[in-house]
């Protein structure tokens, strides 16, 4: 579940999640805010429910930087372990996620997006690395589709992930690490950038 249509202050009471029900995969409303809160996605307050974080320009980046090496090693990994299978469906969606890129259609292209990068997180065969991943990646995960919203940018994340699927097939795993750490912190740059044209206006 994301927080993208609350503000960063917005009181998170049980009343406010009645409303979201629809959108909780599992457990009581209790239960839900506490995972939150263990994402590091809501500040619980005593007598006053929970408060959705505001992060920093220096929490991003931290935030940014983390996922790059997560993601890093993640690709590593799965240029060694990924299936013939699992490259099969991997191609399948990159070509999906082109048409969503060649028609400009944002949304379908980062719910295509988001399922490549969860594949090749399954395809490392590391829970724990996965798990790691699902939690950090919550913070800013917003953040990342607004990133695709520059033109030129997107242009050449679209052409990030094509060298991520060649590298895949090559199960070269080294170029896997770095391509991968480098379209997460391109996509930081966009974000900070963005971040800073809003504050100076």
């Amino acid at each position: 579940m994301m927080l993208t249509t609350l503000p960063n202050t917005q009181n998170l009471h049980e009343a406010t999640f009645q409303k979201l029900r629809a959108l909780l995969v599992e457990g009581p409303i209790r239960e839900a805010i506490r995972r939150l809160a263990a994402d590091g996605l809501v500040e619980l307050i005593a007598n006053r429910g929970a408060i959705a974080i505001q992060l920093t320009r220096e929490d991003i980046i931290h935030t940014f930087d983390v996922i790059a090496t997560l993601e890093g090693y993640s690709g590593e990994l799965a240029a060694k372990n990924i299936s013939a299978q699992a490259l099969i469906e991997l191609e399948a969606l990159q070509y999906e996620m082109m048409a969503s890129y060649a028609r400009r259609d944002l949304s379908n292209y980062y719910r295509l997006n988001i399922q490549i990068h969860n594949a090749i997180n399954q395809a490392a065969n590391n829970p724990v690395l996965q798990q790691l991943f699902s939690q950090v990646n919550a913070r800013i995960e917003a953040l990342r589709f607004r990133s695709n919203q520059n033109g030129v940018k997107w242009e050449k994340a679209v052409g990030e992930h094509q060298e991520m699927l060649d590298a895949l097939k090559a199960h070269d795993s080294a170029r896997m690490r770095k391509v991968m750490m480098q379209h997460v912190m391109n996509k930081r740059d966009v974000v900070i950038q963005l971040i800073d044209q809003e504050t100076s206006q």
